[in-house]
């Protein structure tokens, strides 16, 4: 009996041993993991990839970052070079829209847009009416497009961004559908041609419950897959990650040229194919051998296969660049890059061959007379820092005249190759050897340790749901080029003297002594 009885005891220690084990090796991890999600819900790879309207848990600091007092985000937006307060205050001339003007016109296209709604649900039969679309004043996109004024896009001093990204990342979508260019080339797409037109790039307009409306760009290649060195600039893929990266950057430049533009998870399921009523769009639509659904571009039996994009099995990555407002209401011109590349397999323009390119450009109007080449030399520097060969054209607002800004459109053939620094893209900067002061400033600036460009945009970036946005080599490659453009400037000024190299733009207050770079 006394040896039965120890028996169970050895064996009750021996149960009670495994159950300790189980419980600290399976259970507890668990546990932590799940109290960490609740604590950070970032750590949770699920987190933010439903549509519906969730409260983010990451609270706005200082317009766009959530640093700390440690932040060098925050220091450089501190810097007077940013400063927004010894500026002049804007003139009713100085913004882009007529704020009742604008606002009728969207009164009436959300009256149009309802008005639809209601005779394509009786069409189909539908007997529970959907909620008509109310134009909401506050709205994010309503504010951004009445912010815009000739000094930029938005203001460094203004929440509204913060707040448009944040309605971008999160409110559902009432519609996906073909942007107009697209459209236009319904019937047009001839899979043999060597330069794809834009309708093979697989962007979708979508509109949100508050009537705003986005660019998607889906993910078409991995963040550590660098462009095939055996690839031309044309049929490069575009990649949505360097759209988000380009208006980050754009914004630590302080050009303010880029659309606000945030990463996203779509559920290409319930927020594209449910919501479109395009039958196209529709059609184009698959599930794949490994039962993840897919989409593809408008060429559906020769193209089908090189362009679908899949998602996982109902997620996707991909960016979304808010709308500028309507060419109705702003008007915009298109125009030709001087420093367009040749779109063939061998062919070369003038100023590939010719060093003293820009002293013809320089003759020409409107370039000759006006603040127009040294927006397309900031452009270039711009396209430079992100590695992008693809700036055939540039558009900008008819309203602010011959000066206007360009607007830095199209960014998704930047950051490619992290290990190749392009410089035939600065040749705008070394031909004609013309910066503007306040650009030079915020380049040196971004050369100084304490505001090392690539550290800011690390920063910068943590705050996209899709972080990381850029791989760490990409990052480390913008501190090389922006060295290389400072050599190219130095090399201008040895050559020809400041006062020809560094321009003031027209209206342009002067630096304070403190705003330079020490």
């Amino acid at each position: 009996m006394p040896g039965l009885r120890r028996d169970r005891v050895l064996t009750l220690l021996l149960l009670g041993a495994l159950l300790s084990a189980d419980l600290y090796f399976h259970l507890w991890p668990q546990v932590r993991r799940q109290l960490r999600l609740r604590e950070d819900p970032r750590d949770c790879l699920c987190t933010g990839r439903r549509s519906s309207p969730a409260r983010d848990p990451r609270p706005a600091v200082h317009n766009f970052s959530q640093a700390g007092s440690g932040s060098k985000l925050q220091a450089l937006f501190a810097h007077p070079l940013y400063s927004v307060s010894e500026e002049p205050p804007l003139g009713p001339d100085d913004l882009l829209l007529a704020s009742q003007e604008a606002l009728r016109y969207y009164r009436r296209k959300v009256a149009r847009w309802n008005r639809r709604q209601k005779m394509y649900r009786e069409q189909l039969n539908l007997t529970s009416p959907g909620p008509p679309l109310q134009l909401q004043l506050e709205a994010s996109w309503v504010q951004f497009h009445l912010g815009i004024s000739r000094r930029g896009l938005y203001s460094l001093a203004s929440p509204v961004v913060s707040k448009l990204l944040q309605d971008m990342r999160l409110s559902p979508t009432v519609s996906a559908d073909y942007s107009q260019d697209e459209k236009a080339l319904l019937g047009a797409c001839d899979c043999s041609q060597i330069v794809k037109p834009s309708g093979v790039h697989l962007k979708l307009v979508l509109r949100f419950a508050d009537f705003g409306k986005a660019m998607f760009k889906p993910m078409r290649q991995q963040r550590d897959e660098e462009t095939p060195v055996d690839f031309f600039y044309f049929i490069d893929f575009q990649r949505h990650n360097a759209e988000i990266a380009a208006f980050h950057l754009d914004r630590i430049l302080d050009f303010r040229r880029v659309p606000p533009t945030v990463g996203r998870l779509v559920n290409v399921t319930r927020e594209i194919l449910e919501v479109t009523k395009n039958e196209i769009l529709q059609s184009v639509f698959f599930v794949s051998p490994a039962s993840n659904v897919c989409f593809f571009a408008k060429c559906p039996y020769m193209c089908k296969t090189e362009y679908a994009v899949c998602g996982s099995p109902h997620l996707l990555e991909g960016s979304l660049s808010a709308f500028l407002p309507s060419l109705h209401l702003a008007p915009r011109l298109s125009v030709p890059n001087p420093w367009i590349r040749s779109y063939s397999l061998a062919g070369k323009e003038e100023w590939e061959v010719n060093p003293l390119y820009c002293d013809t450009v320089k003759q020409i109007y409107p370039y000759n007379s006006s603040n127009r080449l040294l927006n397309v030399i900031d452009m270039a520097i711009f396209d430079f820092l992100i590695g992008n060969m693809d700036r055939h054209h540039y558009e900008m607002f008819t309203k602010f005249g011959d000066d206007g800004f360009l607007i830095h459109l199209d960014n998704a053939r930047g950051f490619g190759r992290h290990s190749h620094d392009e410089i035939s893209i600065l040749s705008p900067l070394s031909q004609c050897c013309m910066i503007k002061r306040k650009t030079l400033l915020h380049l040196q600036l971004l050369a100084q340790p304490d505001y090392r460009l690539s550290d800011v945009m690390r920063e910068s970036l943590l705050d996209d749901q899709l972080t990381p946005v850029l791989t760490e080599p990409h990052l480390l490659a913008l501190d090389r080029r922006l060295q290389i453009i400072l050599k190219t400037v130095e090399g201008c000024l040895e050559a020809h003297g400041e006062q020809s190299v560094i321009a003031s733009s027209p209206g342009e207050q002067s630096a304070p002594d403190s705003a330079w770079p020490k």
